[in-house]
Parts: C-alpha cells; sequence; structure tokens
C-alpha cells in the first residue's frame, strides 16, 4: 500500500491541437485548483490493484480506504498482509480514529502489518505502481477531482483486466548486502 498526493491544475487558455508539422500547444500559465491524494493497494502476484482518490490524506481517509479493501476484495481472507511505509497516519491508531472501538478491532484482527525500512520505500511495490501511473496517465494537467478519478480509473481497469503482474529481482541475499545496516551483528 502506499499513497501519493496529486497536485491539481487547470488550464487558463485552450490548448491549441497538434495540427500536421505542429505539436500540441499549451500555454505555460496555469491556475491551481487544491489538491488531491491516491491510495494504491497492489497485490503484485497476481496483478491486481485498487485505487481510491481522495480530497485529503489524513488518518480517517486511510482508514476508510483500509476498511474498503479488508471488507471488499478480501471480505473472505482471514489475515491480509499488508506492507506500506511508516507514515504517521498508517498505523491502526488511525482505525481507532474513524471507527467505533469494536469496528476498529475487527478491522485490526484481520490485518498483518509490515513496514519498509526508513529510506526502503522504494522496497514497497505500490510505490512503483504509482510511479508507473504517474508516467503512463498523469504527466499532465488534471483541473479536478472528477478528471483525476476518471483518468486513474481508466489506467486502473485495462491493468487489471491484463493481470499485470510485477516481476520482483529483488533476492534476499542482495537485501542483505543493500540493507546490511538494518541487521544486528552478532559479536563473539
Amino acid at each position: 500500500m502506499d499513497e501519493m498526493p496529486v497536485q491539481l491544475t487547470k488550464e487558463t487558455r485552450q490548448p491549441i491541437p497538434a495540427g500536421p508539422g505542429h505539436p500540441r500547444r499549451i500555454d505555460y500559465e496555469y491556475e491551481r485548483n487544491g489538491t488531491a491524494n491516491i491510495f494504491m493497494f497492489v497485490e503484485p502476484l497476481v496483478g491486481f490493484r485498487q485505487t481510491l482518490v481522495t480530497e485529503h490524506r489524513t488518518r480517517v481517509d486511510w482508514a476508510m480506504a483500509l476498511r474498503d479493501l479488508v471488507d471488499g476484495r478480501y471480505a473472505d481472507a482471514n489475515v491480509i498482509v499488508l506492507i506500506m511505509d511508516n507514515l504517521n497516519t498508517h498505523t491502526l491508531g488511525s482505525l481507532y480514529e474513524a471507527f467505533q472501538p469494536a469496528e476498529a478491532r475487527r478491522l485490526a484482527q484481520r490485518l498483518e502489518i509490515h513496514y519498509t525500512p526508513k529510506h526502503g520505500s522504494w522496497l514497497n511495490m505500490a510505490e512503483n505502481e504509482l510511479s508507473a501511473l504517474s508516467r503512463q496517465c498523469l504527466s499532465r494537467r488534471i483541473g479536478t477531482i472528477e478528471q483525476l478519478k476518471s483518468e486513474v480509473a481508466a489506467w486502473e481497469a485495462p491493468r487489471n483486466q491484463d493481470q499485470v503482474r510485477i516481476q520482483w529481482r529483488f533476492t534476499i541475499d542482495q537485501a542483505r548486502i543493500k540493507l546490511h545496516k538494518l541487521y544486528p551483528e552478532i559479536q563473539n
């Protein structure tokens, strides 16, 4: 799981369409139109991703996105293994801020959470998917949250239909070399 803020920017002048021998022309001037957030959940071996566009990136937003995942796709799962960075909103306490204690406990009991190491967010496959989303879909001006939701859904649907999997090639031996400072040294 990962998330990404997006700045919404509107055109101030209508772009000039491309023509023979001329590329599309876009004015350098734009209007800021607020921000939004994209939550991304990825199941890398199956080739599934679930995105959610929200207006904010609060603890409650994270908890709601998590409940949608737990009660949606994984409603029949006993335990859901969730790997994510250790952002201050990514705690089980967020569930208790968003829901009644019984509901928060129900969700928390179904989660097995693992945090990526500090400065090791590149190990989070959802971050890689957000990077692909940014490059393939969001590399232009998007003015409204509705347009952002539409663009993200249009990107997500064919990737899920084609079951685009993530082929992770980082081995345990490579991890031990790269992350040697995280492993304790045993003194004789």
